[in-house]
């Protein structure tokens, strides 16, 4: 157990960090789920309009270091190419 004064306000910073941090994930999460469910109903215009809502929904969780850049450039790259595809 932390006993010292900063390690105290460390930990209380770390838990209201966490809790950004997973709504973050569960923003960029929910938004991966509704293109892919997009795709999967042959729901190509309507995917294609979402596109970049989800690029920058990925890139900015990115940026904070949630998922790491490759990550989030190759899950576009994947829609892309699955939005090509329909």
């Amino acid at each position: 157990m932390a006993n010292t004064k900063s390690a105290i306000k460390r930990i209380r910073r770390i838990s209201k960090q966490t809790t950004v941090n997973k709504a973050r994930k569960s923003r960029y999460r929910n938004a991966l789920k509704k293109m892919n469910s997009l795709i999967a109903n042959k729901k190509k215009n309507e995917a294609l309009k979402f596109l970049p809502k989800l690029n920058s929904e990925l890139m900015k969780v990115a940026k904070t270091g949630i998922i790491k850049k490759q990550n989030a450039s190759r899950n576009v790259s994947r829609v892309t190419k699955k939005i090509t595809s329909l």
